[in-house]
């Protein structure tokens, strides 16, 4: 049966507020872009009248902090069929969109909005994060109505229930009480209930293009007993302290241009990787056009796991005690990768701004774009 609820003022007796219709959908519209809160979930606009290629202009469309993309439509007069029939046309134009296009929709939303002209900047402002690498590996289409009849809840819930089609309706009811004027919503069909979009279709994400060139290195410093200071100085990046944290450091291949980041302070340094990972214990860099061992140059940092006691105490033992704990599955020992700096800069002039990409892993391929393009515009690297 079609949905329907009610609103009370209850001062001294219950006294039913009066539901009236908004005077155009499209108010609707303004208001859900305004604050998209409303919605009750968390979303980021990214289009407004969004043209496909098809011709037709998806009214609304978003996206999570998963990077899903969320097309939202107004029921306005049109018939169910009509409706249903326009939102499942849009998912199949939205389903291929690229990471490129979805970040040209946006970038054209936001110039005429007078945002943050960058995805990766918006989303930050709007989630806290960096955005996932692929954009798009779900989406979601969503009637939005103020009213709803028993067709439309028969269509949406058979094929959502037995089909898996990720729709769904956002029932608005507005009401008026004493000069103001109230909205209140409801969803068609619990979100817990709407079946998650398949495996399969998530794999789907649309990732950046990579270059083929640029990496992100992550350079740790406290407490993994590193110092950034030797690795300008002496040109090198370094990891270790498990096999999780050395061994995406020790793939960096030969001719790589590395972005590297202090974690929680920002971009230090743009460099080519010069040379093949190495232990710390036998790493050699070139220094004043000299092969010489690092451990024996001045160094700040002492490139030693300090992960517990047990590391601690085989840390007086010296290598033979890192070479044992290698043996014994687990390499604890610091890598270290010989790096060409084109610029680096002391720890208190590194970069950082919002919606820059930062990761857990030592190094990873390098798709975020904005991040590539100010790193290297602040940097003066071509």
């Amino acid at each position: 049966m079609p949905l329907e609820f009610g609103l009370w003022r209850v001062d001294d007796r219950p006294v039913r507020v009066t539901t009236r219709p908004m005077q155009a959908e499209s108010r609707l519209e303004d208001l859900i872009e305004a604050d998209p809160e409303i919605l009750g979930r968390p979303l980021l606009l990214i289009g407004r009248q969004v043209q496909t290629d098809h011709g037709k202009f998806i009214d609304l469309l978003g996206m999570d902090v998963e990077g899903g993309l969320h097309v939202l439509e107004l029921k306005r007069d049109r018939t169910p069929r009509e409706v249903v029939a326009q939102l499942l046309d849009y998912g199949s134009w939205v389903q291929d969109l690229s990471n490129e296009q979805v970040r040209e929709i946006y970038g054209a939303y936001a110039r005429r909005r007078g945002l943050a002209e960058e995805l990766d900047e918006a989303f930050a402002l709007r989630f806290g994060g960096s955005p996932p690498e692929a954009l798009n590996s779900a989406h979601t289409l969503t009637v939005v109505a103020s009213e709803i009849d028993a067709a439309t809840e028969r269509i949406v819930t058979y094929l959502a229930a037995g089909y898996q089609v990720p729709l769904n309706v956002l029932f608005f009811r507005h009401f008026e009480d004493e000069g103001r004027s109230y909205l209140a919503r409801t969803w068609l069909i619990d979100e817990a209930e709407v079946a998650a979009t398949p495996a399969a279709a998530k794999a789907r994400g649309k990732q950046e293009p990579w270059n083929g060139t640029d990496w992100y290195v992550s350079f740790g410093e406290e407490p993994a007993g590193r110092s950034w200071e030797d690795a300008r100085r002496h040109g090198f990046v370094s990891a270790g302290g498990g096999d999780w944290f050395s061994r995406t450091l020790r793939a960096l291949p030969i001719g790589a241009r590395v972005f590297t980041h202090i974690p929680k302070v920002g971009y230090v340094g743009v460099g080519t990787v010069s040379g093949e990972p190495q232990p710390f214990e036998d790493a050699t860099l070139t220094v004043d056009g000299e092969r010489r061992r690092l451990a024996d140059l001045p160094l700040e940092g002492s490139y030693r796991p300090h992960a517990d006691t047990a590391d601690a105490a085989a840390d007086t033992a010296g290598v033979e005690a890192d070479t044992a704990g290698a043996e014994a599955g687990e390499d604890r020992r610091e890598w270290v990768v010989p790096v060409h700096w084109e610029q680096a800069v002391p720890r208190p002039r590194a970069l950082w701004r919002t919606g820059f990409f930062a990761n857990q892993n030592s190094a990873c391929k390098l798709r975020a774009r904005f991040t590539v393009e100010e790193v290297s515009q602040h940097f003066g690297i071509d």
